[in-house]
């Protein structure tokens, strides 16, 4: 029988959850320890979200900082995880005709590091980042995301990090732990059922979801890494949420986990 590993979108949140403890990071610490090791993950990030599809070139991807006005010691945060060669020709391989160019400029950004480093501290798991083609519509994705699920039976990790709810605007700065807007409640809860019920395509479809779904999406970019671990997921495959809550209002910090323990 062949194992399907598992795949996970995470609400990442702020970047100081890189070098925090608190119930998203510790929670994200128990997945690791849940799901077990992957021969190599494939990260789709919200902060690559560029004019093209490409992935991460090089065997040592360089740790990005890619933000700013936060205290010194987040910058000094590295995460010397191995790239893998192999994994980017098994991706191109799958996506074809599409094709996708090895990009060695990039390296893992703070979408992937900033919970990777939480799930696996040892960062001795192979990554590749996937970009997210800003000029392509939603189904787009989702449909990249159908392509690569056999990944999973290769004990490959899927991993979607943005936040399913993410309106910068809205946010309460410097009162985290501020009550959520009845929209962000809203919304993350439509999307929940709508993932229990397993058609995805209203999500696909979320600018029809009406003014919830339009403030909780002010931007794309966050919103995509979802519809590609969405599109592995497998018919009659069980989902879980092992991250709950929403931060500052107007950020959400929901996980959806596709599968179990991949042992």
């Amino acid at each position: 029988m062949t194992t399907i590993f598992p795949a996970v979108f995470f609400g990442h949140g702020s970047p100081m959850n890189a070098i925090e403890t608190n119930v998203y990071t510790e929670a994200w610490r128990r997945i690791g320890e849940h799901i077990g090791t992957p021969r190599a993950i494939l990260s789709i990030s919200a902060h690559w979200y560029v004019s093209t599809t490409a992935l991460t070139a090089g065997p040592k991807p360089r740790t990005i900082h890619d933000f700013g006005g936060f205290p010194p010691e987040l910058y000094q945060v590295q995460y010397p995880a191995p790239g893998d060669a192999a994994l980017g020709a098994r991706v191109q391989e799958l996506l074809a005709p599409l094709r996708i160019p090895l990009d060695d400029s990039w390296g893992l950004d703070h979408g992937t590091w900033s919970v990777l480093r939480h799930v696996y501290p040892n960062a001795d798991v192979p990554i590749v980042q996937l970009s997210i083609d800003a000029t392509q519509p939603a189904a787009f994705h989702h449909e990249l995301g159908r392509a690569l699920a056999p990944l999973r039976a290769e004990r490959i990790l899927i991993v979607g990090s943005g936040n399913i709810v993410h309106n910068l605007r809205m946010y309460a700065w410097g009162r985290e732990h501020s009550a959520p807007y009845d929209w962000a409640i809203r919304f993350e809860r439509l999307t929940r059922e709508i993932i229990q019920a397993g058609d995805h395509q209203p999500l696909v479809d979320y600018r029809r979801l009406g003014s919830d779904a339009t403030l909780s999406i002010p931007t794309p970019d966050h919103y995509l890494p979802l519809l590609y671990v969405l599109g592995s997921r497998h018919p009659g495959e069980p989902v879980t949420f092992p991250v709950n809550g929403i931060d500052g209002g107007s950020i959400s910090m929901l996980t959806v986990q596709l599968g179990g323990t991949a042992g």
